[in-house]
């Protein structure tokens, strides 16, 4: 079986498993349960609005005996804009990331990463990728490292309003 790693950009069909995956992003990664119905209807506004977000998928495809080939979804990532004044420019935020346990450890956030990393080289007015990380997510950072990221040097602050 030859395996291979595939990026393609997220389609409506998707909502689902994109609900799943950020459903257990929160909980694994901050411990909050969030409300399946807002998240699902959340990911379907950002599937039907590329102005609030892009969201992309790794597919495992395998060939079976040089015959058949499948698909399995393996990873996620959703990309937002940030206008830069300083900068003339967007800032490409990289967030809700999910790789299930099963593939963990096998390239699939670098192969999403340097697909939306030649994304933003080749989109005009682009200047560069941020994404924010939990702090003592020290695994998550060494990853980001090796990828060529850096600490940039800021702390996150915010107001949450409840609706």
């Amino acid at each position: 079986m030859d395996a291979a790693l595939r990026i393609r950009e997220a389609q409506a069909r998707d909502r689902d498993l994109l609900a799943q995956w950020a459903l257990a992003m929160a909980w694994e990664t901050e411990h909050k349960r969030l409300d399946e119905a807002t998240v699902r209807a959340g990911v379907e506004a950002g599937l039907a609005d590329a102005g609030k977000a892009r969201y992309f998928v790794a597919m495992r495809e395998a060939t079976l005996a040089g015959r058949e080939t499948i698909a399995e979804p393996v990873g996620t990532l959703m990309l937002t804009r940030e206008w830069s004044d300083w900068r003339c420019g967007d800032w490409w935020w990289i967030q809700s990331v999910y790789v299930p346990d099963a593939h963990r450890r096998q390239g699939v956030f670098a192969a999403l990463y340097r697909h939306v990393e030649q994304l933003a080289r080749d989109t005009e007015g682009v200047i560069g990728l941020r994404l924010y990380v939990e702090r003592d997510n020290d695994t998550a950072q060494r990853t980001y490292a090796s990828l060529g990221m850096r600490d940039a040097g800021y702390r996150m602050f915010e107001s949450e309003f409840t609706r």
